[in-house]
């Protein structure tokens, strides 16, 4: 995905955009650029490949003189990693520019019809015939709505996108994207996350699918569909922990936000009572439930499955967000959908829950951005409150996921789970204690390894993929969750000197076969780290859990050494962690 922003104000917009683009960087920082509106009404643009700290150094983009500008971070999807693919992209006469995130899928007729009516195009990118439509549709009568209108009509896929015009006007629109407006003292901000400008208001505008907003300062917001006719959406206080988007004392976001999960894990729990009560119940009165996300979002729902499936005993299916809609024959009278997700943006669970919806589904959420597009669209959302998370790999948002899926199905089974936030919180605390150990084992033992295999049994088989993929996201090795039952079934001939092998060997029932499958791989040659409260002579390195009374609660406690060792193990091979290359915090194109 990529991060938008337009300012309409009386200061100078530069500094402001440079700042809103640094604290939504997350969103992607492939390359970065600013358009702003000078004196003598001229659109400037300055853009190159990058993170915004780089092309601002380079090329001054806060020095840029205008009252009014756009500005955006790119995660490529269309064409490759260049200054001329970068956004902003300007029309033939440069007297409109245009920033935009998410897909459009009809630009390659849209780009021949154009380019046969004599424009001319800079760019490989999709985005770019925006620009141009609107300079096509603007120049018959020199009105902006009505450009917009036939814009958008004629636009496939899904988008949000931000455009200048030379007369100072700020126009926008969004098609299953976010994009919110933010109004302040004579300031105006069109951007894709409220973090865009919540330094600045706390006052939003979410924009509906299917919405336009034209920004000037006459008029300052006025609201149309896609057909023109004028639509009301009410201003709300953004009221959430946004603010606190500073690494503070640590070095990257990722390990803030690591540490940060003794408390977010109690935040996560604390709900209001009339909506945890109508999720609880549209659960226990569903006769299917179909649990639903992407990457570590996904894991949140095979660990729910599989409690749910255990401890009500009724049906729980997880199916991944991309592949949902090639399972709608799952679908039947009285299912609950149960989509997670972090960002609440994601286009795999947004499709999911549409197609859902549409064969007559009831729709659960469980999200960290309250004000997302799932958590305003689903019957009935709750949030894991665990705030801004920047670093792109989940950390705190998967454990708030897990935290409150625990408490749920806790509630509603009779207090089968025992779960206690407090205690839960202090055990994640001494895990976290380990931090300098860790690295140390990181240290010693992964120089010049490539491959590195986690093991888990039953519950803990999601915590191996979950700890896998934290491992190739930040410290970019091949790592492989598997579930060490299926070790003959193929994954023992990976097994050699060279490779480090984790188990998740806590002691509850799948603690003896779990030894028997470390002494196949350790017969192999390869070294075993263990992650368990027992202690064995079968591991070369031990990272020692603390025992915890139910066994379903260890996942809360056995992915925090795996997140810490990703962490560490990324600053060892000299990769950002906060940045992982090729990824963005939410994927918001499919």
């Amino acid at each position: 995905m990529c991060s938008i922003i337009g300012i309409l104000s009386k200061d100078i917009v530069a500094p402001a955009l440079v700042d809103s683009l640094k604290r939504m960087e997350y969103r992607g920082y492939d390359s970065v650029g600013i358009a702003t509106l000078s004196t003598d009404n001229r659109i400037s643009v300055r853009k190159g490949v990058g993170k915004v700290g780089q092309v601002n150094s380079l090329l001054n983009l806060a020095g840029m003189e205008g009252f009014v500008g756009i500005g955006h971070t790119r995660w490529a999807t269309h064409g490759g990693v260049t200054e001329y693919n970068a956004h902003p992209h300007p029309c033939c006469n440069n007297n409109i520019a245009v920033v935009h995130n998410g897909i459009i899928e009809n630009y390659l007729p849209l780009k021949e019809e154009l380019v046969k009516k004599g424009h001319i195009f800079r760019s490989e990118t999709d985005t770019e015939v925006i620009a141009h439509l609107l300079e096509e549709y603007y120049n018959i009568g020199r009105d902006i709505k009505h450009a917009m209108m036939e814009t958008v009509n004629h636009l496939e896929g899904s988008y949000a996108f931000v455009a200048m015009f030379a007369n100072g006007t700020l126009s926008c629109a969004r098609l299953d994207e976010p994009l919110i407006i933010g109004i302040s003292d004579n300031t105006y901000y069109a951007s894709s996350d409220v973090l865009g400008f919540l330094q600045y208001t706390d006052q939003a505008i979410f924009l509906d699918n299917r919405d336009m907003a034209i920004i000037d300062r006459a008029g300052g917001v006025s609201i149309v569909n896609f057909s023109g006719e004028p639509v009301t959406r009410s201003i709300t206080k953004v009221a959430w922990e946004l603010a606190d988007a500073n690494k503070g004392e640590f070095a990257h976001y990722t390990i803030k936000e690591i540490f940060e999960q003794r408390t977010s894990v109690k935040a996560a729990t604390y709900q209001d009572e009339h909506k945890i009560r109508a999720f609880c119940d549209s659960i226990v009165s569903a006769s299917n439930i179909l649990v639903t996300g992407s990457g570590s979002s996904y894991h949140t729902s095979l660990i729910v499955s599989m409690m749910g499936s255990r401890l009500l005993k009724k049906r729980f299916e997880p199916v991944m967000a991309s592949e949902f809609q090639y399972n709608m024959d799952s679908i039947e009278k009285n299912t609950v959908i149960l989509a997670i997700s972090q960002s609440g943006e994601t286009a795999d669970v947004l499709s999911a829950t549409k197609l859902a919806r549409e064969a007559g589904a009831k729709i659960l959420s469980i999200v960290n951005v309250q004000t997302s597009s799932l958590a305003r669209t689903a019957d009935v959302s709750l949030s894991i409150k665990s705030g801004p998370e920047i670093g792109v790999a989940a950390t705190k948002s998967f454990t708030g996921q897990m935290s409150l899926a625990y408490a749920i199905l806790d509630r509603i089974s009779g207090g089968k789970i025992g779960f206690d936030r407090e205690v839960i919180s202090d055990k994640i605390s001494k895990m976290l204690a380990q931090q300098e150990s860790i690295e140390r084992l990181v240290n010693i033992t992964m120089p010049k390894v490539n491959d590195i295999y986690l093991l888990g049994r039953s519950i803990h088989f999601p915590i191996a993929l979950e700890g896998a993929l934290k491992m190739k996201e930040l410290a970019y090795v091949h790592a492989e969750g598997i579930a060490a039952g299926e070790l003959k079934h193929g994954p023992l001939a990976l097994m050699d000197k060279n490779a480090v092998v984790f188990v998740l060997n806590p002691d509850d029932r799948t603690y003896s076969d779990m030894l028997s499958s470390a002494h196949q791989v350790k017969a192999r040659g390869a070294k075993i780290i263990g992650i368990s409260n027992v202690p064995n002579d079968i591991y070369d390195a031990m990272i020692e859990i603390p025992k915890i009374d139910n066994d379903l609660l260890y996942p809360l406690v056995e992915i925090i050494p795996l997140q810490l060792f990703s962490y560490y193990l990324a600053l060892q091979n000299n990769a950002n962690p906060d940045f992982p290359r090729n990824l963005a915090k939410s994927v918001t194109v499919r």
